[in-house]
């Protein structure tokens, strides 16, 4: 299992890509995190931190998947460079597992 980290613009994207991912069963699950503040350097080279708020978006899905769960969300996202980290989950609650499995 993987856990996929996105940041997003603002709750409304984060709500679009997830259900996306969902509906097209690339994911078991998407949880939505609408109020975060990011500081990061941008634009890159420039030596200026930016600071912006943004949405996080947690989706839990297979390690098959995320090729195709990236190019999705990439379409759907309005950044010229998104953040999508997949993070291998080390345990996992095995009826959980099988639930997901299922799902996607």
């Amino acid at each position: 299992m993987l856990l996929v980290y996105i940041t997003c613009k603002n709750k409304k994207e984060a709500q679009k890509i997830g259900l996306a991912l969902l509906k097209k069963r690339l994911v078991g699950c998407s949880l939505v995190i609408p109020h975060a503040t990011s500081f990061y350097w941008w634009p890159p080279k420039k030596n200026k931190i930016e600071k912006s708020r943004e949405a996080v978006l947690l989706v839990k899905t297979l390690e098959k998947k995320f090729p195709r769960l990236e190019r999705e969300a990439k379409k759907l996202h309005s950044y010229t460079v998104p953040c999508i980290l997949a993070l291998p989950v080390a345990k996992i609650n095995k009826d959980y597992l099988v639930w997901l499995r299922k799902e996607i």
